[in-house]
């Protein structure tokens, strides 16, 4: 068996895209104590701390909190994330928003394009506008390798739409309706049951009625 190596800047690589030490070990696809090993003997140029020590997030900082507060909660980690990768647990225990959440807190998965890179946040929310898109287009295959990020334009142009006509046609043509009480009030966007379910297989609905994310569907 081959000895594994890692190098500084191999270590550097997986802290610059994650938020923990264990998210970095499985973004180099390596053993936490072989990481940590690694880590320990890299010091920062700067502040002369160990590449470990100075990745070290026991408060959970800058780890994503906003969906509906359930990231601490039981349900949201019910099962380790490899059974579900692996197929060992149904996937129905869990929201796509959940399990997105959980690709990217454990280091699963970066936060960017998969195709072109982008990374960028939005500043009010610090959202990246990423779609989890499989690979295979089965929905219900969530092995690792057939999960990538892509940023809307990347779906756009390699996979497919993300939003009806209606809804472009909403955002480019705007008509007062009936809804409105006058010309500077924001339209109504009104939604059929299929496109709020394609919406959230993308991973792109966020309305949640209060409960629903600690439902144990098993």
């Amino acid at each position: 068996m081959n000895k594994i190596i890692l190098t500084k800047d191999e270590v550097l690589r997986a802290q610059k895209h994650t938020k923990s030490n264990r998210a970095a070990a499985r973004y180099l696809g390596v053993s936490y104590n072989l990481y940590k090993r690694y880590a320990l003997t890299f010091n920062d140029n700067e502040t002369g701390k160990t590449l470990f020590d100075k990745h070290l997030n026991r408060q959970g900082k800058g780890i994503k909190k906003h969906l509906g507060g359930y990231g601490k909660s039981k349900k949201f980690h019910k099962h380790p994330l490899e059974d579900v990768l692996e197929g060992r647990v149904d996937v129905s225990h869990y929201t796509v928003d959940i399990l997105k959440t959980r690709l990217i807190q454990e280091g699963f998965l970066i936060e960017q394009c998969n195709c072109c890179g982008f990374e960028e946040r939005r500043v009010i929310d610090y959202k990246v506008p990423l779609v989890l898109n499989f690979k295979d287009k089965n929905k219900k295959n969530w092995k690792r390798d057939n999960l990538e990020f892509l940023c809307y334009n990347c779906y756009f142009l390699n996979v497919g739409n993300i939003w009806s006509d209606n809804q472009l046609k909403q955002m480019e043509d705007y008509e007062v309706n009936e809804n409105t009480f006058n010309k500077d009030d924001e339209p109504t966007w009104d939604l059929g049951n299929a496109h709020i379910e394609h919406l959230k297989e993308l991973g792109l609905w966020d309305e949640v009625e209060d409960g629903d994310e600690f439902i144990d569907r098993g």
